[in-house]
């Protein structure tokens, strides 16, 4: 069991890298957008285009990046979604059951499922070496790579979620911040 904790520290330190990456991207994002809607006004009074298919493409990218990269960092800091109404009212031992059940049964196989789709879609993009439509746009080919990075790392950091649940019910003692309510597993 030690090993595969190891794997799921390993896992957690990647997608941690990658949520700071994702913060960086966020500004990047932000500063692209405000400069392409200044570009749009100021056409519109100087009469010299500034702004291109590139840039709100760019923008767009950024967008997609950050929400598909976004997911896994999300996983791993327990930020994600989930309807609380019975969940927040169990013991932390049931509540980390559910968590197990619902990465194994849910989690995982939809990963599998969206890479397993996703494949040939991304290949034949980069294939074709697939380009925006629009004129002065970008490449599609490098987008849509995010979607198999995507799946990819949450699969990764839903295998580190199960271990460290599976470990923690096995009695294991867990890192400072493994389990999402480090406060709650310690009473």
């Amino acid at each position: 069991m030690q090993g595969l904790l190891l794997i799921a520290a390993a896992i957690d330190r990647l997608n941690r890298w990658i949520g700071r990456l994702v913060a960086f991207l966020t500004g990047a994002m932000v500063l692209l957008g405000a400069g392409n809607a200044v570009a749009r006004y100021l056409e519109r009074d100087i009469g010299i285009r500034l702004s291109s298919n590139a840039y709100i493409e760019a923008q767009w990218y950024l967008f997609s990046l950050i929400f598909l990269l976004g997911a896994a960092h999300t996983l791993a800091v327990n930020e994600h979604v989930r309807v609380d109404v019975l969940y927040g009212r169990l013991s932390v031992r049931a509540r980390v059951w559910i968590d197990l059940v619902g990465m194994i049964v849910f989690l995982l196989p939809f990963c599998a499922f969206a890479l397993w789709v996703s494949w040939p879609s991304v290949a034949n993009s980069w294939t074709t070496l697939e380009v925006s439509p629009d004129p002065g746009g970008l490449a599609r080919y490098p987008i849509k790579s995010a979607i198999i990075a995507c799946f990819g790392l949450l699969f990764l950091q839903g295998l580190s979620e199960t271990i460290k649940r599976a470990a923690w019910l096995r009695g294991a003692t867990l890192w400072p911040g493994a389990l999402p309510s480090t406060e709650e597993v310690a009473q």
